[in-house]
């Protein structure tokens, strides 16, 4: 059974930067493409970064030149670098295979406000 684990939110003002980490249980993590989600209130989880296994990256248009996806595989951790941070980023981050095939972490909550 494969565990997730985000951390790394909080509450930082816009043009603020944070790294969420995503620590990943199991042997097969090197096997996957490994994928940041998010979901605020109201709105349906959407897919905002994934890298495969070997290191090709891609990002939804509204976060692309702001966020960095990384993996270090001897660690199990993927790791999502935002700066840059808008209001429109507040949302709960979630980190799972680039499908979702993975059992829902706890998620970390990310508040872009003033």
């Amino acid at each position: 059974q494969v565990q997730l684990v985000e951390s790394g939110g909080g509450l930082v003002q816009p043009g603020g930067s944070l790294r969420l980490s995503c620590a990943v249980s199991g042997s097969f993590f090197s096997f996957h493409g490994m994928g940041w989600y998010r979901q605020a209130p109201g709105k349906q989880r959407e897919l905002v970064a994934t890298i495969n296994s070997g290191g090709s990256t891609n990002y939804a248009d509204s976060v692309k030149g702001r966020f960095t996806i990384s993996r270090d595989n001897a660690k199990k951790t993927a790791y999502l670098q935002m700066n840059s941070l808008k209001p429109e980023d507040t949302a709960v981050y979630y980190c799972n295979s680039a499908i979702g095939a993975f059992p829902w972490g706890q998620g970390t909550q990310v508040t872009v406000s003033s």
